[in-house]
């Protein structure tokens, strides 16, 4: 057992530096399967790929891009409490002008200037207490949760443009129509033995059933994640997919009812990461796609134009080994029907794949500059995946050319396969180390009034 520091860490073995090197000397000895490594039947995959140019002839080309990223860290904020977690979570907006960004393909060197004019970015930002404190005394970690969210989604408001609405308004108006917000949401009962079913208004309700206070966010389920005892880092996560779909849904109605047939047509919205909703609050993934098909059977052409983009997990690693052993060429397409679903997941049922969390088909494109892309793409009408395999047809998506387009004009350095308007994006949401971690120690000491001579210190409001 190693000993506890002043800090609240443990003390490390000297020799534990080399757990990576033994753990991995161990895994080399032993037998298991991994897709990604294990390329069979390439003449059988090759004959699924389709090339970019055999149907893209019609395809508009965007002038915009907005892209959503969102990140999330917890923190120990009490020195000798170490149970004690605050969390933050924070999602940004940009938006980039590629025709300004264009004009510096021609240059000698790039003007930033010109970069930064072609670029425009919002955040919004959230904080909790996350574990081992609570918004008040007398509630367990589950009903502090869904406090502290009904709280959040009351006063954090998304503040871009015209756009002024808080998160609460968002996810009303994701459960109605472009333009109409529903005038409840439909939330299970939390308490144990109720569960009832109840449509609970903005302003909240009593279960008729058991006398608890129901709040509209309760219809995220986040609270079923926490636990009293851990980090409760993977239902910040969900909370932070949640606020990044939420910033989705007001930005594209923005253009909806402001530039239906101007912006909105010629704007390309990225979201960093699947279309896709995991873990309790799941059941938005049929809310976001009724949500944007509504949009799609309103908007001039084949818009909105939404993607999501994958940069990391087993589709990714899996299309990379493609791409290395030039089974996907520049140019090229992967259509992910079942049978590459299967050689990828290693699934038994790789039919059903995705119809519980997915509102977007997953293709995997090798930009013409050698980048390898896993974006997934909303159709404009039925789901993406079913119990029957869903929709891997290409020409169920008639946007896939256009992102693709934007894909290959966008590429960027600064990560392995990345593109400009994600990065932008990632580069506004993500948490700076070092001093950065120190200020939202700071702030989180001082929200839960840990530090009164903080407080007294006027350093933070």
């Amino acid at each position: 057992m190693p000993y506890e520091t002043v800090a609240g860490t443990h003390e490390l073995a000297s020799r534990l530096g080399h757990s990576t090197a033994a753990v991995r000397a161990v895994a080399d000895q032993r037998t298991f399967y991994v897709p990604a490594e294990a390329l069979r039947d390439v003449e059988e995959i090759r004959k699924k790929i389709q090339r970019r140019a055999d149907f893209d002839s019609a395809a508009p080309r965007l002038s915009s891009a907005l892209a959503v990223d969102g990140s999330y860290v917890v923190e120990r904020v009490r020195d000798g409490l170490p149970s004690v977690l605050y969390g933050f979570a924070q999602a940004a907006a940009a938006y980039l002008d590629l025709g300004i960004l264009e004009t510096q393909e021609a240059q000698r060197f790039v003007d930033p200037y010109e970069i930064e004019r072609a670029v425009n970015t919002s955040l919004v930002t959230l904080d909790l207490p996350v574990a081992g404190a609570y918004t008040r005394e007398g509630v367990d970690i589950a009903t502090s949760w869904r406090e502290a969210i009904d709280q959040l989604f009351r006063t954090k408001k998304i503040e871009v443009n015209r756009l002024n609405q808080t998160l609460l308004e968002l996810l009303f108006l994701l459960h109605g129509k472009p333009g109409i917000p529903a005038p409840t949401v439909p939330v299970n009962c939390p308490t144990e033995n109720c569960s009832k079913d109840v449509r609970v208004p903005p302003a909240g309700l009593k279960c008729a059933a058991c006398n608890i206070q129901l709040f509209p966010t309760d219809v995220l389920r986040i609270h079923e994640e926490v636990s009293e005892e851990g980090s409760n880092q993977s239902a910040l996560g969900r909370l932070m997919s949640v606020v990044e779909l939420l910033v989705l849904v007001g930005l594209a109605t923005l253009l909806w009812e402001q530039s239906r047939k101007e912006l909105l047509p010629t704007t390309l919205f990225i979201v960093d990461g699947p279309l896709a909703i995991y873990g309790p609050p799941a059941k938005l993934r049929g809310r976001a796609l009724e949500y944007f098909q509504a949009m799609a059977a309103s908007t001039p052409g084949v818009g909105p134009f939404i993607c999501g983009i994958e940069k990391s997990g087993v589709m990714v690693d899996y299309a990379r080994q493609l791409a290395r052993h030039d089974v996907l060429s520049p140019g090229d397409l992967l259509v992910c029907d079942e049978d590459i679903i299967a050689r990828v997941t290693n699934a038994t049922n790789a039919r059903a794949y995705g119809k519980e969390t997915y509102w977007g088909r997953k293709f995997v494109y090798r930009a013409l500059d050698g980048r390898v892309v896993v974006p997934t793409i909303m159709p404009p009408s039925g789901v993406p995946y079913d119990a029957n395999g869903g929709q891997p047809d290409p020409r169920n998506y008639p946007t896939l050319a256009a992102i693709l387009d934007v894909v290959d004009r966008t590429g960027s350095s600064m990560y392995v396969d990345g593109i400009i308007p994600v990065a932008a994006a990632h580069g506004k949401a993500a948490f700076p180390i070092g001093v950065g971690t120190d200020v939202l120690r700071l702030v989180a000491t001082t929200r839960l009034g840990l530090d009164q001579t903080v407080r007294n210190s006027g350093l933070v409001p």
